[in-house]
């Protein structure tokens, strides 16, 4: 056999059929995150699309997924198994069915995050489920949201395993009560949970209309070729990578509680069509909220082999079948009870971007800098003196990301976890809330320097217009962003708080009491550079002079080019 006829896939369905079923089934995931997010009580699910969904097969492989937030879309397939295995088998199942779940250790992430499930039949064979995750904006924390500063997870909220809150079509209200009443913004709680089981809802009408036209053993058929080429395509661009061993470490800047640095350690073993991510030599679990569950640590290793090898192609339930994960027990990346996992996502962007690093010397030209690294949270709790009722405002910020060979990195871009995670309009932020934000802008500088820039991180003040408490993690200040071949660190995130006694730089603060009028300006992280800052043309430096991407400064001590006011021009002495 020869090497063409060893990549060649074998097809055992027609490949138009094939084709029709795979595009049909990412339609039907996307009607479904539209779906949840026009019928979503949450701005942070109807605005800023916190939130993802995707359709199984009967086995909890993936069929078809919508855009959204990647470090949920690669574990959904977990929390099915999960529900699977706790009820008892497939047999259990009942048409109309729904479950609910929220827990870290079992689904990875923190307990705000909220996972729906229901199986999906086509003439009483179960052939697959529909699942959704969104973020709820308060699940009975010690405070509202999530604390910052909690050591474990009963301080976090409800914690709900496996649980059926639809039987055979009939919600079971003293369950789903049971959980609403637990959120101090209980109806929104009871307005985004039916958001997500409509949403479930579409994906079963959907896949049941496809399986209805093209046959139960067509479908199959097709699902197996899918599966297939998503392998074959995974092993090939593994193939490709010299065999070897590629290591890195980083420091998040602490856990929330001590001020001790969080070390993640990733390293990565390549031979022949398999890639292995072992995580040994990551900090032991935290007493603050930086720890993981393992689901999420699987999803996050998922997203940084789709950043590297065929990032273009969709995610089936083929791929990830060369690439194997070793995470020791009880490290900040395979919590156990009762560690705290509110910041779950802060250690995986870092090794997201560890992982891009540890490979980019056999992988350049797919390499990127670091981005700015973390979802910089800030938060705003209290009760609106106009309309006397509680507000809870909730916004990751977006931040600089790495340059890479072909360009510059992305300005004021959501962090590598969030993926398709939107910014909250000014207008609706000041519609619904007490807030006022008096600036908004990229943070001129913070791009780290390059052949190609980092991308800029951005300015952001808020004002206050009632008492408050506010809530920040902001992260990666010791460990910026950092350049690859020659590229230097975008600059590092920073929040002053602005009060009548004075102003206060902080990045971490949970609860922290605001009056009215008192202002809180936010400024991310950039992006890192890539390449010597000395090869970076002329008119690419003139241009982000012009654009404010950087002052005349920077351009001297950076870039080597003097800029000359009267002809408007730069040029090296």
């Amino acid at each position: 056999m020869n090497e063409t006829e060893k990549k060649a896939p074998i097809f055992l369905e027609n490949p138009i059929t094939t084709e029709i079923i795979r595009n049909a089934l990412i339609s039907a995931a996307e009607e479904m995150n539209e779906s949840l997010a026009r019928s979503s009580f949450s701005p942070i699910i109807y605005e800023m699309k916190d939130c993802s969904v995707g359709i199984y097969n009967e086995h909890a492989e993936l069929l078809g997924q919508s855009s959204g937030l990647p470090t949920f879309l690669g574990n959904l397939d977990v929390c099915i198994r999960e529900t699977t295995n706790f009820i008892g088998g497939n047999d259990k199942y009942n048409p109309g069915d729904v479950y609910i779940m929220n827990d870290s250790y079992l689904a990875g992430s923190h307990l705000n995050d909220i996972t729906i499930i229901s199986p999906i039949f086509f003439e009483e064979e179960l052939v697959g489920f529909s699942a959704t995750r969104a973020h709820w904006l308060d699940v009975g924390a010690k405070d509202p949201g999530y604390p910052m500063d909690a050591i474990e997870i009963f301080q976090e909220g409800v914690r709900i395993p496996p649980t059926k809150i639809y039987d055979a079509g009939n919600p079971r209200k003293d369950i789903i009560q049971l959980i609403t009443m637990n959120s101090r913004l209980s109806d929104s709680a009871l307005g985004d949970m039916n958001a997500q089981i409509a949403a479930c809802r579409t994906g079963e009408k959907r896949v049941y209309e496809i399986i209805k036209k093209h046959g139960v053993d067509t479908f199959r058929r097709a699902i197996k070729d899918i599966f297939m080429q998503s392998e074959i395509m995974d092993k090939e661009q593994i193939t490709s990578i010299p065999d070897g061993v590629y290591e890195e470490k980083g420091y998040l800047d602490n856990d929330g509680v001590t001020d001790d640095p969080v070390l993640v350690k990733v390293k990565l073993t390549v031979a022949g069509d398999r890639l292995t991510i072992d995580l040994t030599g990551s900090s032991e679990q935290r007493q603050g909220m930086t720890n993981c569950g393992l689901a999420q640590t699987v999803s996050a290793c998922r997203v940084a082999f789709k950043h590297l090898i065929g990032p273009d192609s969709p995610v089936t339930g083929g791929n990830f079948k060369t690439m194997d994960i070793i995470v020791p027990k009880k490290t900040i990346f395979s919590a156990e009870e009762p560690a705290a996992c509110g910041w779950y996502f802060t250690s995986l962007g870092l090794l997201i971007d560890l992982i891009v690093k540890a490979l980019s010397p056999v992988l350049k030209e797919q390499s990127a800098a670091a981005h700015y690294g973390d979802s910089m949270v800030i938060t705003f709790a209290g009760r609106d003196e106009k309309s006397d009722e509680t507000f809870l405002y909730v916004e990751p910020t977006a931040g600089g990301w790495g340059a890479f060979s072909a360009n510059d990195g992305q300005s004021g871009l959501i962090n590598n976890s969030n993926g398709d995670f939107k910014n909250l309009p000014v207008e609706v932020l000041e519609g619904k809330y007490p807030l006022k934000v008096n600036s908004y802008s990229l943070r001129k500088n913070s791009g780290g320097a390059g052949k190609t820039r980092g991308g800029l991180g951005i300015t952001r003040e808020y004002e206050v217009r009632t008492k408050a408490n506010l809530s920040l993690w902001f992260e990666r200040s010791k460990t910026p962003a950092w350049g690859l071949f020659g590229g230097e660190a975008g600059k590092p995130p920073k929040v002053t708080i602005k009060t009548s006694s004075g102003e206060e730089d902080m990045l971490k603060v949970n609860a922290k009491p605001l009056a009215k009028g008192d202002r809180v300006v936010v400024k991310t992280g950039g992006g890192g550079g890539f390449g010597n800052p000395l090869e970076r043309s002329q008119e690419q430096v003139l241009e982000d002079i012009i654009d404010g991407y950087i002052d005349t400064n920077t351009a001297y001590k950076e870039y080597g080019f003097t800029y000359d006011a009267k002809t408007e021009q730069v040029h090296r002495d």
